[in-house]
């Protein structure tokens, strides 16, 4: 599917998010038989999400720096991927891995909270972001909400799912805080899913992700292509970036992420150099209709695209990064429980 193809399937799906539309699915009715039959049998050669409960990573990270500021609060939303399912140890999840980047980059204390859960799928941000809102006294600075696979692999049409993704970036917006969202992953390249689910569910991930990237975006959030995640490195080296699930990711794996999430979450926070700031066009970076933006970004991992200019000749623009990835600092051994 080409570039503008994919603009307005995109478009289509946003646009239905927004109205109440809910009749544009990911998979056409005719494939329907072949693809249920094909999701059991790679159910049973993957985990299936049966992997052991993601450590709890909750704490302090970055307490050598000094204390004088209230500590950044970062919280995780979304589904496995954002909890860290398929390691063993707190410093592997993507939400230690991001704070303790943050705390480096900022030289300040963050303050970590992850209220993601595996196997939820959008509906479930309503649950998540009411309870991060219910502590006025500790909204967020930042949040990252990874999430969409399940959202895939359980059929959720795509309308309901950007739905519930744009309301939860309203209200945390409305809040205060800043939103980055890592989109639907590639589930193309889980290894042992074969053709033509394999095909099928690249083409319905990158449409979710590109329609996600619209929704958060027309609600003042950030979003970062997370095609890596699962994407032609995995797929290219599945042994090492994969779990031992075969289907979440592996420490390395989630190191990948957290080096394309950073330098997002540290610009959404200002604490990003000024002129890294501005379109980089060696790296094809620039100003696009938001869902053209939102379609390339799709296709390429570790592309951001946030909010420009508020209109143009079709529609609001984005502008669409390609930031240079930067190393996770090493993680804090243990982080300080919060309190």
């Amino acid at each position: 599917m080409s570039s503008l193809s994919r603009a307005r399937v995109a478009r289509r799906i946003a646009a239905g998010a927004a109205y109440g539309g809910g009749g544009i699915g990911l998979l056409g009715a005719a494939t329907v038989g072949l693809v249920l039959a094909e999701v059991q049998l790679a159910k049973r050669q993957v985990g299936n999400g049966n992997s052991p409960h993601p450590p709890s990573a909750d704490g302090l990270y970055g307490s050598s720096f000094a204390a004088a500021d209230e500590p950044l609060r970062l919280t995780m939303l979304g589904d496995s991927t954002a909890s860290g399912q398929g390691v063993h140890r707190a410093r592997q999840t993507p939400g230690a891995l991001l704070a303790s980047g943050l705390a480096a980059v900022a030289e300040r204390p963050v303050e970590l909270r992850n209220v993601a859960l595996p196997g939820a799928q959008s509906d479930d941000l309503d649950r998540q972001v009411a309870v991060i809102l219910g502590d006025p006294a500790r909204i967020p600075d930042v949040c990252v909400i990874m999430v969409g696979a399940n959202d895939v692999t359980q059929r959720m049409p795509p309308t309901r799912s950007v739905r519930h993704l744009s309301a939860a970036v309203r209200r945390l917006r409305t809040a205060g805080a800043e939103v980055v969202v890592g989109t639907c992953p590639d589930l193309g390249t889980i290894e042992p899913v074969q053709q033509p689910l394999r095909w099928l569910a690249r083409r319905a991930s990158r449409q979710l992700a590109a329609a996600q990237t619209i929704g958060t975006v027309e609600q003042g959030g950030r979003t970062v292509s997370l095609g890596d995640l699962l994407g032609p490195e995995f797929e290219a080296n599945p042994r090492e970036l994969f779990g031992p699930d075969n289907y979440h990711p592996s420490a390395e794996g989630y190191a990948t992420a957290a080096m394309a999430v950073l330098p997002t979450v540290c610009a959404a926070l200002g604490l990003w150099p000024a002129e890294e700031e501005r379109p980089d066009v060696s790296r094809r970076e620039g100003f696009l209709p938001v869902a053209r933006a939102a379609a390339e970004a799709a296709s390429e991992p570790g592309t951001e695209v946030t909010a420009a200019m508020p209109t143009g000749p079709r529609g609001p623009w984005a502008l669409l990064k390609r930031r240079r990835r930067r190393r996770v600092p090493a993680t804090d051994p243990a982080p300080t429980p919060s309190t």
